[in-house]
């Protein structure tokens, strides 16, 4: 009797502690799945593990273009978007995220996150605007866009493009050398809106810049981008002759 007792506390006390152990904290239920990471597709995750850093969370108030901006969403389209997340922008901080280019995501997860970007958009805020295209569609002229810089950017970023007292430097080599035209051309027609920068409407208010004056205005922005960028002296013999100085 005293043995079969044992047996049924034993028998007990293992249920009693296999219970416990499967409802201890932060231990997986029987129900729980771990994805793999080429298996998840949450739009919030991906994008917050991949773009918020750059973009900003909810895509705004981040270093790069906001992409919750209507205007950005309005004029650029999925293929612009997926090909840029994919390929990423050669010579600049954008990387390249599809598994395809070296990244780590695969087309179902490019396709969650530009889905994800694109249910930001405002289609109704946009109605009835003519909007420039998202690519330059003719050749830019940097005389032109010179006389365009004066008119449109001069009064916040200083009448060399150095910055003034409502805007930075648009002019600095480092960050020519950082940014592609394509960036350039983007950003003059969306602004920076959560920056508190106009957008293409609204630099001189109720006269909107052209398509034309944009592709002339990112030409002449991109003439000034050095040949060297990083080189800390303009003249090479000046960097030379500093450098044996002992």
């Amino acid at each position: 009797m005293t043995y079969r007792l044992i047996v049924l506390s034993l028998a007990a006390f293992a249920m009693l502690a296999s219970v416990a152990c499967q409802n201890s904290p932060g231990r997986p239920s029987r129900y729980s799945k771990v994805l793999p990471p080429d298996q998840l597709l949450d739009f919030t995750t991906l994008y917050a593990e991949n773009c918020s850093g750059c973009h900003g969370p909810r895509g705004s108030r981040g270093a790069a273009i906001p992409l919750a901006d209507p205007v950005f969403l309005a004029v650029a389209d999925d293929d612009a978007i997926r090909r840029t997340a994919s390929y990423g922008v050669p010579g600049t901080p954008m990387p390249a995220f599809a598994q395809s280019a070296g990244g780590m995501l695969t087309d179902k997860q490019i396709d969650a996150i530009v889905g994800g970007i694109r249910s930001w958009a405002k289609p109704d805020g946009l109605q009835g605007v003519s909007l420039p295209s998202y690519t330059a569609q003719t050749s830019g002229d940097p005389q032109h866009g010179a006389a365009a810089y004066a008119t449109y950017c001069s009064a916040c970023h200083g009448r060399d493009g150095r910055g003034g007292a409502k805007a930075s430097s648009i002019v600095n080599g480092s960050f020519l050398a950082l940014i592609s035209n394509q960036n350039l051309r983007t950003t003059v027609i969306t602004g920076r809106p959560d920056l508190g920068a106009p957008d293409w409407r609204m630099n001189v208010p109720g006269r909107p810049m052209s398509a034309q004056e944009i592709t002339d205005v990112v030409s002449w922005l991109a003439s000034q981008r050095p040949q060297f960028p990083g080189r800390p002296y303009p003249n090479p013999s000046v960097g030379s002759a500093t450098r044996a100085i002992p």
